[in-house]
């Protein structure tokens, strides 16, 4: 994902179009799919599916977080129904929390929006394939360290041996991605 964002500027940067169409929202929906890959991002992949379509990048922005809303709130309802479904009941108290809870998150969304597209607008994506380079790099190896000495304290020398091993065979073939 980190490096198709350093690209994404080059390949589809100039475009300004502003006007989505049922056929190309279904398109752009399509490339959200692919966040269902582990490691993809949801709101990368709209993007540049926005992108590919001649959608300047604000517009594919601000449309693939309008994306995000029946998204979250399908897998809310789900969520929900399968704790309702468990005998799981929320208190007066619990449901004032998760009201307050969403109001204040509305509105930090909305700040965190308004800010990141005007960050893409005038900087553009590279430093956002950057930091998917450099999280994609560190935390796979980050967890797989954390696994390999938690094994190790409890005595499970095999489970440490397989996050050691997973560890290394993921630097080596990114050292040959990148040498070749």
């Amino acid at each position: 994902g980190g490096f198709l964002l350093l690209k994404v500027d080059e390949w589809f940067g100039n475009s300004e179009g502003t006007e989505i169409s049922y056929l190309t929202a279904f398109k752009i929906g399509l490339f959200q799919c692919l966040a269902m890959i582990p490691g993809v991002s949801r709101s990368g992949a709209s993007i540049v599916g926005g992108m590919t379509q001649k959608l300047s990048r604000t517009t594919a922005a601000e449309f693939s977080f309008f994306l995000a809303i029946p998204t979250m709130l399908g897998a809310t309802l789900k969520k929900s129904y399968d704790y309702y479904k468990d005998g799981f009941v929320l208190s007066d108290d619990q449901i004032n929390l998760l009201i307050i809870g969403n109001v204040v998150g509305f509105v930090v969304a909305l700040i965190a929006i308004k800010s990141f597209i005007g960050f893409l607008t005038k900087y553009g994506f590279k430093i956002f394939g950057y930091y998917r380079i450099v999280a994609g790099i560190d935390i796979p190896n980050t967890l797989n360290a954390l696994i390999a000495r938690y094994a190790l304290m409890a005595g499970d020398n095999d489970k440490a041996l397989a996050a050691a091993e997973e560890e290394w065979l993921e630097l080596a073939m990114l050292r040959e991605e990148l040498e070749g």
